[in-house]
């Protein structure tokens, strides 16, 4: 490989040796920089890239081996090659700069032809350091942006699984809580705006959702059209799942109500919650995907279907975990396929307490970040 042109760092207190070398190496096509001691081409090196130090040993203030031994010990410096010249010709010394990191050494008075050798050598090898660093960086960064799209797709622990080796991916969960939710009439809105305004549409009302998701500390798991489903407990199982849930589900339609006001579009959300066992697991070959299957998710999607615009409606399962904390209305028994006749309740808001805890959560924080 032909070396390209480089940058020579020339470290020597003599300046007839400086100006022969630099004569040299200017004459293989490189650029040149001289310092007259150790002090000074440390101060160089630590401001200026340079492909190849040329360092003599005996120097004042600071001689060869103190600047070996500095530039090998920064982790910013200590792979810039080093050819020692130098008129110390005993085995001692050479055992001793290859030891501190040099590169090879050469005696004083030089050969000129060797010099052109060891330099495009050290060049060469440089170069092709070089390269390698860039290569193991667009790696790198390619490997970043794959962990980051298969968490996009996947949980961390799912993920950190399945980078294992593991081949089936399937868990038992005894106690979640299941949120499916639907935007009423998004229907009869998609047919009235054109394609971009309906995925721009729902994209800023899910990406309000996954935000939300994200501070109550859930799961989310798909989305369907215009439904959404999130669980909360797994896949890093939690006590307070269904608190958790009732609170994205309030801020949901809080959230619904803004953007609908926002956006000058009439729409609402209908959200239905469960509570119950689940089995969770990863699915597909190429494209993956993490779902769940069981009674719970079946029975929390009927709720959602089978309840009113802008209104949360939850099992009994649901209900006996929050009725302490939250606000209920009982809607009484309705027909659900393959359940027969449930009781259901309509989630309306949160207790006092519950109240009082959150605005006073919310104040330290703000006062925290003050």
């Amino acid at each position: 490989m032909k070396p390209q042109p480089s940058s020579v760092l020339i470290v020597d207190d003599n300046e007839d040796i400086r100006s022969l070398l630099a004569g040299q190496i200017k004459r293989q096509g490189h650029t040149v920089t001289t310092a007259e001691n150790g002090r000074q081409a440390l101060e160089l090196v630590r401001t200026q890239p340079f492909d190849l130090m040329l360092l003599d040993m005996m120097m004042p203030e600071l001689d060869g081996y103190g600047v070996l031994t500095q530039l090998k010990a920064d982790p910013d410096l200590r792979h810039l090659p080093v050819v020692v010249v130098s008129a110390v010709d005993d085995l001692d010394s050479v055992v001793r700069c290859i030891e501190l990191g040099a590169d090879d050494y050469m005696f004083k008075p030089f050969n000129k032809v060797l010099l052109k050798a060891r330099v495009s050598a050290c060049l060469e090898k440089k170069q092709l350091r070089d390269q390698e660093q860039n290569y193991l960086r667009l790696i790198q960064a390619e490997q970043e942006k794959s962990e980051r799209l298969l968490l996009n797709i996947l949980p961390q622990p799912i993920a950190a699984r399945l980078k294992q080796g593991q081949v089936t991916i399937a868990d038992t969960f005894t106690d979640v809580t299941v949120l499916f939710a639907d935007l009423v009439d998004f229907t009869k809105l998609s047919a009235r705006i054109s394609p971009r305004e309906l995925v721009s549409l729902l994209n800023e009302i899910f990406s309000t959702f996954d935000q939300l998701a994200e501070r109550h500390g859930l799961e989310k798991i798909k989305t369907v059209g215009d439904a959404y489903l999130v669980v909360g407990g797994l896949p890093n199982p939690r006590p307070d799942h269904a608190a958790a849930i009732a609170e994205m589900a309030l801020d949901m339609q809080q959230a619904v109500i803004r953007l609908s006001a926002e956006l000058e579009e009439n729409f609402s959300i209908r959200i239905g919650i469960n509570t119950g066992p689940v089995v969770a697991g990863v699915i597909g070959a190429k494209k993956f995907s993490y779902d769940l299957w069981g009674d719970t998710v079946n029975t929390a999607s009927r709720m959602e279907s089978h309840g009113l615009a802008g209104q949360i409606q939850v099992t009994p399962a649901t209900y006996e975990r929050l009725q302490d904390q939250y606000d209920f209305e009982e809607r009484g028994c309705i027909p659900v396929k393959g359940k027969g006749e449930v009781r259901t309740y309509l989630l309306t808001g949160r207790k006092a307490l519950v109240l009082n805890e959150r605005v006073n959560g919310t104040a330290a924080v703000m006062a925290a970040k003050a």
